[in-house]
């Protein structure tokens, strides 16, 4: 129990909120949000509104049930059982999914000191290089790595803040809106299809909500911190992609892999841009460490609880889940591989399309959860307040799935149906281990997991190495994907 001496004031829970909502998920958009327009600023209002709404349910969520779990533990208690489930497991691959774009993210800002990044191979075998090292720093010394998170996320907000600040002394009103609609739709299309690009600015919205049990007065505090610390983050993000979009021409934008070091470059020089370059495929790499290890504690939990096989539970002498790490990278490398672009620009943008509409599911549940949670836990006046938050936060994320890629939407909804029958493996799990009296998990996972890990890491960086500097061409892969791109694009 903290006493009430030690508990934070309103300031530091708004800054609290702001500081764990702002992080590296916005350092690739500007260049996804370039191939729609600038016309994305009424976008971002609307995305405020709806991350304030969802900001908002998950506070309040968090105060009238104390449950650990997040949207499982919600969707669980309000719904039963299976969509407990069906939501821990698409939040779970969501966040996974969204893992890859990290990585994409923070190599696609090392392109200026690494040119051979450009090629979309090496860029894949990199990311696959970066994905299984990070694994492997993990099984050895997690403390270390959720250490240099706390690190990096702080210099990963440089270039953020100083671009929202400084930025519109180059800003350039012509090439703003020479830009405004490129996508080729009409405006209200236009507009719906940056939702899903601008949520992900926004994607860990639930773990904002600052705990009421460190806050004080948090019946007053807490839904003030909520929304100023949103609206804190938004206004970074919304500042500082807006002032990219006035500096870097349009056309050169979309193709950008690196669009806040560039947008420097264009305004203080090219030593500025590296150096905004290096902050921020820091701040994504050391995002993707952290992330890492907490999808891997999150399928341990699950595991323990029956949901996900017993091998996610298994832990080393360290007590790090290394097996269901290592699964963890598999995913992520497929998913790689699944997503290899003529840019990274483009991949970036195909990883956050599927993981927003991943993580838009869990989202809603929880929107339409509050109603049935709070109910005789509120007051007439707050359950009134909280159910129109509530609708507003699930129409957005409706709307939000309905911009999306409709192709990825389908198959998201194909996964998410799917999940019926992966169901009725878990429902047996959770009969085998309450008959038998078992506990999942346990030590002694095999020690060839660390040297596998090890040992793919540096397969991909000498299969890296080879295609960069060796007689090897990889023309006939950039072919297919170049082929691919153009064939999606014309359908």
């Amino acid at each position: 129990m903290v006493s009430e001496s030690n508990k934070i004031g309103l300031v530091p829970a708004i800054l609290m909120v702001a500081g764990n909502m702002m992080g590296s998920g916005v350092f690739m958009l500007p260049a996804n949000l370039a191939g729609i327009g600038s016309i994305a600023i009424i976008g971002w209002l609307i995305t405020i509104v709806g991350a304030v709404s969802l900001g908002l349910v998950f506070a309040k969520l968090t105060e009238i049930n104390t449950a650990a779990g997040g949207p499982y533990a919600y969707a669980k208690k309000a719904f039963g059982d299976y969509m407990g489930y069906q939501t821990n497991l698409v939040y779970w691959l969501a966040n996974v999914i969204g893992n890859v774009g990290l990585a994409v993210a923070g190599l696609g800002y090392l392109t200026p000191f690494f040119p051979s990044l450009q090629d979309p191979l090496v860029m894949a075998l990199a990311q696959i290089a970066v994905i299984w090292f990070f694994v492997y720093a993990n099984i050895l010394g997690p403390k270390i790595v959720g250490r240099m998170q706390g690190i990096t996320t702080v210099i990963a907000l440089f270039p953020i803040i100083g671009v929202a600040l400084l930025g519109w002394f180059w800003f350039n009103p012509e090439t703003y809106m020479r830009g405004w609609n490129v996508s080729g739709q009409s405006s209200l299309t236009a507009v719906g299809m940056t939702l899903n690009f601008t949520l992900w600015a926004f994607i860990g919205v639930e773990s904002a909500s600052v705990s009421t049990a460190v806050v004080k007065n948090p019946a007053r505090n807490v839904p003030i911190a909520t929304v100023v610390g949103v609206l804190l983050a938004a206004a970074c993000y919304v500042l500082s992609s807006s002032a990219i979009m006035g500096i870097i021409p349009n056309k050169e934008l979309i193709v950008s892999s690196a669009p806040f070091s560039e947008a420097v470059s264009v305004a203080m020089g090219p030593t500025a841009g590296k150096i905004v370059a290096v902050c921020a495929a820091v701040g994504c790499l050391g995002s993707l460490a952290g992330w890492t290890l907490l999808v891997g504690q999150t399928a341990q939990a699950a595991a323990k609880d029956g949901l996900f096989a017993n091998i996610f539970a298994r832990v080393n002498r360290r007590g790090v889940p290394s097996a269901g790490l290592a699964i963890v990278a598999a995913i992520m490398t497929l998913q790689v591989l699944a997503t290899m672009s003529p840019t990274a620009s483009q991949q970036f943008g195909k990883i956050a399309s599927i993981a927003v509409i991943m993580t838009l599911l869990p989202y809603i549940y929880s929107s339409v959860a509050i109603k049935i949670l709070g109910y005789e836990k509120m007051s007439d006046k707050q359950g009134l307040f909280y159910t129109i938050v509530g609708l507003i936060a699930a129409v957005y994320s409706l709307s939000a799935m309905i911009g999306s890629n409709s192709e990825q939407t389908r198959w998201a909804l194909i996964f998410v149906i799917s999940t019926i029958i992966f169901y009725e493996l878990s429902v047996n799990r959770k009969i085998e281990i309450r008959e038998k009296r078992l506990k999942p998990g346990g030590c002694c996972v095999p020690r060839w997991v660390r040297y596998f890990t090890l040992a793919v890491t540096i397969a991909a960086l000498v299969a890296m190495f080879w295609v960069s500097v060796g007689d090897y061409s990889s023309q006939r892969i950039n072919k297919f994907i170049n082929t691919s791109a153009i064939s999606k694009t014309a359908n």
